[in-house]
């Protein structure tokens, strides 16, 4: 008898942010690619913020569409039953309400970029789209994040204090500025095998077709 080949291994790095819809729907995506071709992903998440001047209050998310954007409230409405639709068929639940708000986002960065050193950022990332979109909670409240940090499989305590010592901000905000320095002004931004830049949610069909060419042109 003899063994398995060992499936492939691909990086892809994601730039996002925890309150963007469309990056966990490009996720998903990804997702289902890698399952499509058999690769195996090591996938490293860099911060971005959609709204880094968002006070502390955060704002109402419909306001906010229109502030922003120039939606009509039927515009919004319309884009969030989309997203509602998509994210279904990909396994997501999004629970958009008149209620939902968008925050501030830093913390959480901060607290990603801790949970990269302790090997568990991809779980973290997960626990707060989950908490964000689908248990609709405030993920700039530090008691929200910590209870995200323990859905990850994480230490709560060890990661409190990795908060209140600030030593993760200046990491952070060096990372955005690297991204985007190249280029990145939108998210979810995907590079692929530290070649291919992909911004926006692409689709399953597309990210699998550049997953293809990254491992042909490694053979």
């Amino acid at each position: 008898m003899t063994g398995q080949s060992p499936r492939p291994e691909l990086q892809i790095d994601i730039v996002s942010d925890v309150v963007c819809p469309w990056c966990i729907v490009g996720f998903r995506q990804l997702d289902q690619a890698l399952a499509t071709t058999g690769v195996l992903a090591r996938l490293r998440w860099h911060p971005f913020e959609l709204n880094p001047q968002m006070g502390p209050e955060g704002q109402n998310l419909r306001e906010h569409i229109t502030e922003k954007y120039g939606s009509t409230p039927e515009q919004s409405a319309e884009a969030r039953a989309r997203l509602t639709a998509i994210g279904a068929e990909l396994g997501f639940t999004f629970n958009f309400t008149d209620e939902s708000r968008i925050v501030n986002t830093f913390a959480a960065h901060q607290l990603l970029d801790w949970a990269e050193g302790q090997g568990r950022q991809h779980p973290l990332k997960l626990a707060l789209f989950a908490s964000y979109f689908t248990r609709g909670r405030d993920v700039s409240d530090p008691d929200i994040l910590l209870d995200a940090v323990e859905a990850a499989g994480l230490d709560r305590e060890a990661a409190q204090t990795a908060l209140a010592s600030g030593a993760h901000q200046a990491p952070v905000r060096e990372k955005q500025r690297f991204w985007a320095q190249h280029g990145i002004s939108g998210v979810p931004s995907m590079v692929f095998g530290g070649k291919y830049l992909l911004t926006g949610a692409q689709g399953a069909e597309t990210y699998a077709q550049v997953i293809e060419r990254c491992l042909a042109e490694a053979a």
